[in-house]
């Protein structure tokens, strides 16, 4: 089966390579010659545990290539994935779709036999129908269905999800579309991966669902973490008395500075507008994406507080900048809308990630300084902020890093560390919900 994927960031890259690495003959393509140059090379543009072997793998076998030019593989395609940006667009947080419909009218003359266009983008209610018009005014003898196919991809464990998904969901209108992407799914059926087959404005919305009911968790459990340090409650007992219930579930039940990334800020922001532009109320997601960017005001007030009510002049070390380990992906991350207004008031910051540093120096202001290794971070500073819970900052010398410090306070945004054992190595401890 041969496959072409639109679009080699995050979620082209990883599910072209995933489809080959099922045995289909994939084409990626995308405008950037100079990213196509580098994917040829195998210089992988994302960090993703595992992808560069697989991607490595797949080329050398032959099943997976990289181009410039639509035009040479559209033609002989059985799917076209379109897998472009869908940024929020600037001024009213609606999804930007101006790269899909491109992507569109782009493959649109191209077309030859019978070809199956599926959106792998995230996108609103309605882009499918809107991709088929676009291809059908720019070649109206095309014999071509249009699917909706998301992508349910955590950053970090993107490749166990997609051999490993909880579900594969279809948006389809006509059998043959659903019988090709059931052939194209075919090898998931070793391990009885369930399909869901929608409509096509059902398959669109349940990515867009799902991801505002999981901000919702962590919106919801960051609030109840800001009543526990009030009521003396320790919010860690409370998610795991919660999560116990069947109904709840454990997971995304773990306070913090907020989310950040690639899906949750701009699909909440996107379901608000698809519901305003339908005349629907979506009061809970307004409430959550509120939540959330108090929370990361809060984080600033807490550091404040830990340094004596004033950070000005004060040596800040930061652990951890992405919005999550394992991965370098900086798109509003809680770094980004908590470091800046420590810099602003006169705080000096020092800064460690392990994949990270080299796109939070584009994104946070230049005064930041990045250290080389963990430990340094801690070397004359008044406090330290764990930010993101890499594995590397779960198991820290204390008693070297402590010694490293001109004051040991510790404030620990993801409460990796045990209260007890901080103090006991002299630290004054902060932390979320406890």
């Amino acid at each position: 089966m041969k496959v072409v994927m639109i679009g080699t960031g995050y979620v082209g890259l990883v599910s072209g390579t995933c489809f080959a690495e099922f045995g289909a003959d994939v084409s990626c393509v995308d405008v950037d010659a100079q990213k196509v140059e580098r994917l040829k090379r195998g210089e992988i543009p994302i960090y993703e545990p595992g992808l560069d072997d697989l991607v490595a793998k797949n080329v050398r076998e032959g099943r997976l290539s990289f181009t410039t030019e639509l035009a040479e593989v559209a033609g002989a395609a059985d799917l076209i994935f379109i897998a472009v940006g869908t940024p929020s667009r600037r001024g009213d947080g609606f999804a930007d779709l101006s790269y899909v419909y491109e992507a569109a009218r782009q493959l649109a003359p191209h077309l030859k036999d019978y070809t199956v266009i599926v959106d792998k983008s995230t996108v609103p209610v309605g882009t499918a129908r809107n991709v088929a018009r676009i291809i059908l005014e720019n070649n109206p003898q095309a014999d071509f269905d249009v699917a909706s196919n998301p992508e349910f991809l955590r950053e970090g464990a993107a490749l166990a999800d997609f051999m490993r998904p909880d579900r594969v969901v279809i948006g389809v209108e006509t059998p043959r579309a659903e019988r090709r992407l059931r052939e194209l799914y075919r090898p998931l059926n070793l391990i009885e991966a369930p399909i869901v087959v929608t409509g096509l404005e059902s398959a669109e919305l349940i990515k867009y669902a799902a991801n505002a009911f999981l901000a919702t968790k962590i919106s919801f459990i960051n609030e109840i973490s800001m009543l526990c340090e009030q009521v003396g409650a320790d919010v860690h007992a409370v998610a795991k008395g919660m999560g116990m219930d069947k109904r709840i579930g454990s997971k995304f039940l773990h306070p913090g500075p907020g989310y950040g990334g690639s899906c949750f800020p701009k699909d909440t922001q996107a379901l608000v507008r698809i519901a305003q532009e339908h005349g629907v109320s979506s009061r809970i997601v307004e409430s959550v994406i509120e939540v959330n960017a108090a929370q990361k005001a809060r984080m600033i007030k807490k550091i404040r507080e830990a340094l004596g009510g004033n950070e000005a002049g004060k040596t800040i070390g930061v652990l951890g900048l992405t919005f999550k380990p394992e991965t370098d992906d900086m798109r509003d991350a809680p770094a980004l809308s908590i470091i800046p207004p420590l810099v602003e008031k006169g705080a000096r910051i020092k800064a460690h990630d392990p994949q990270g540093m080299h796109e939070a120096k584009g994104m946070l202001p230049a005064a930041v300084a990045y250290c080389d290794e963990a430990y340094e971070v801690f070397r004359g500073v008044d406090a330290v902020v764990l930010m993101t819970e890499w594995n590397l900052y779960r198991g820290l010398d204390l008693a070297r890093a402590g010694a490293l410090m001109n004051d040991k306070v510790f404030i620990d945004l993801r409460n990796v560390y045990e209260r007890d054992s901080m103090e006991a190595q002299g630290f004054r401890y902060w932390c979320v919900g406890r």
